[in-house]
């Protein structure tokens, strides 16, 4: 059984492991995978990186990524006291939605989709023409999408508030500045204005590190972090993925 202690204590030092910006840079600017991937290990980023290799496909990356992301979840959820585990827990699905509403919107399945072991039944269901939303499984929850595939983010919310205890993130709380705070950045990405989805995820991590450090001995905490980590992941994709498809291209400064 976890505990808040526990939990703080193993969150702050994965926080520290954290990449800085002169780990990003290192890689940056390689234009071959094999080189980003030679530089990445030898950093923070290592971490992620078992089962990638120079002839890994954009798929495969993303796939172990995922799972990465899947286990991080679940590592987070043992530290934490009991009746917080079923809202960590829930964040792992957060990285299915695209999944999920590609699939409700009734578009084919893709050849790469039933290689990952979550989504290889509901694969099965809408390959077979069923087009059922899932009552049971991982997705279950957000059957409604089946209906109205645009409303599957707000599904996954209500889910996670289900999930989190009681009276936690009424009123004026960490929790509850946690959610403004993912709200107002979702939201800025619908502004037609925006150029440059970067500096938007660069200005939600600044904030992000100023709420995690806020958050000691807080459940908060565990899902700032679960948060910091997501753009870390997003940004690690975006490298890799790029230079999988594009061997050679020309890297932007």
């Amino acid at each position: 059984m976890g505990s808040l202690e526990y939990a703080q204590a193993r969150l702050s030092a994965r926080y520290g492991q954290r990449p800085d910006e002169l780990a990003w840079r290192r890689i940056e600017h390689l234009r071959e995978l094999p080189a980003l991937l030679d530089a990445a290990r030898a950093s923070a980023l290592g971490i992620w990186l078992a089962g990638i290799d120079a002839m890994s496909t954009p798929h495969q990356i993303e796939g172990i990524l995922r799972e990465r992301w899947r286990a991080l979840v679940a590592d987070v959820a043992a530290w934490m006291p009991d009746e917080w585990q079923p809202a960590v827990r829930w964040c792992a699905v957060a990285t299915d939605l695209p999944v999920v509403q590609h699939l409700a919107r009734g578009a084919a399945v893709l050849p790469w989709m039933p290689d990952d072991a979550v989504y290889r039944d509901l694969c099965a269901s809408e390959a077979a023409g069923f087009g059922a939303a899932p009552v049971e499984g991982p997705f279950a929850s957000l059957g409604a999408a089946w209906l109205e595939p645009a409303r599957v983010g707000s599904l996954w919310r209500a889910e996670w508030r289900r999930r989190v205890p009681a009276g936690a993130g009424d009123g004026v709380t960490l929790l509850d500045e946690l959610g403004r705070l993912l709200h107002r950045h979702f939201a800025a990405f619908h502004d037609p204005t925006v150029r440059d989805g970067w500096l938007l995820r660069r200005a939600l991590e600044a904030r992000l590190a100023l709420l995690f450090r806020r958050a000691m001995l807080d459940p908060a905490a565990a899902f700032v972090f679960l948060a910091l980590t997501a753009l870390d992941l997003e940004r690690l994709r975006a490298e890799l993925v790029r230079r999988a498809a594009f061997p050679g291209m020309e890297v932007l400064a």
